[in-house]
């Protein structure tokens, strides 16, 4: 997962450029070097502290604002009726120690899985989770860009501050695959940093920060739909912007 913190002083170096040349350029460096980029995502988060403050970068007071905006968000669209997505089963990328699925999807559905490629953090969701944790269906320790979720298993797969730690063809690819992974009316979610302008690295947990416009162009690429997307409201000011994209 994605470390939620400031990206002003980062950004404010960032000279600007067209959005396609940033992307092209800043992407381009990161396929030359894909193995030091995933490795040393997976290093930066082996040091982090398996606790809500270091899940969320030093924000953990921003925990119930996310949890209660990504709940809004969600209930749009889950229920009974022509058309509403499932509870049976959910998938949480990039899980962490399962902040996600203890305040949001386990209160939500019968069954959660859990995805995360720190074996740490996983192992502390098993008592982080109390007694909802025993209706977790699989704890699975692995990067994202080697996950191929179970086909029509689930009804909603949330990935939340992740996707940065994720090239564009990596990203394209699993998105492909959690499409194919959806129950019938299934739906996929992505609720994750918006850069002002272009593509912005961050050296410290190896992730990249998309602009919206790149972000749509890579769901568009991957075959998927918008059903609906919003901004998350009342986060810091000092910190990017974060969209949530229902997709089908």
């Amino acid at each position: 997962m994605v470390d939620f913190k400031s990206k002003c002083t980062t950004l404010s170096l960032i000279p600007r450029m067209s959005n396609t040349d940033s992307q092209n350029n800043r992407m381009g460096d990161i396929a030359e070097d894909e193995t030091s980029f995933y490795t040393n995502a997976e290093d930066y988060w082996k040091e982090v502290p398996p606790t809500v403050d270091g899940m969320l970068g030093g924000y953990g007071s921003i925990s119930s604002i996310d949890i209660n905006g990504s709940k809004a968000f969600l209930q749009k669209f889950i229920g009974d009726g022509e058309g509403k997505t499932g509870t049976s089963c959910a998938l949480d990328c990039g899980a962490g120690i399962g902040r996600i699925s203890k305040r949001l999807l386990l209160p939500l559905f019968n069954t959660v899985d859990l995805v995360d490629v720190t074996q740490e953090f996983l192992d502390k969701a098993k008592t982080y989770l109390g007694e909802e944790g025993k209706r977790v269906g699989n704890y699975i320790c692995g990067g994202l860009q080697d996950f191929v979720p179970e086909s029509g298993r689930y009804d909603v797969i949330w990935i939340q501050w992740v996707i940065g730690h994720l090239t564009d063809d990596h990203l394209v690819h699993f998105l492909r695959h959690c499409q194919k992974a959806l129950r019938p009316n299934g739906l996929i979610v992505i609720k994750d940093n918006v850069s002002y302008e272009g593509v912005v690295p961050d050296e410290v947990d190896s992730s990249v920060c998309r602009d919206l416009e790149i972000l749509h162009g890579l769901v568009a690429r991957a075959g998927l739909r918008i059903a609906y997307e919003e901004q998350q409201m009342n986060f810091p000011k000092e910190i990017y912007h974060v969209y949530m994209l229902a997709l089908r």
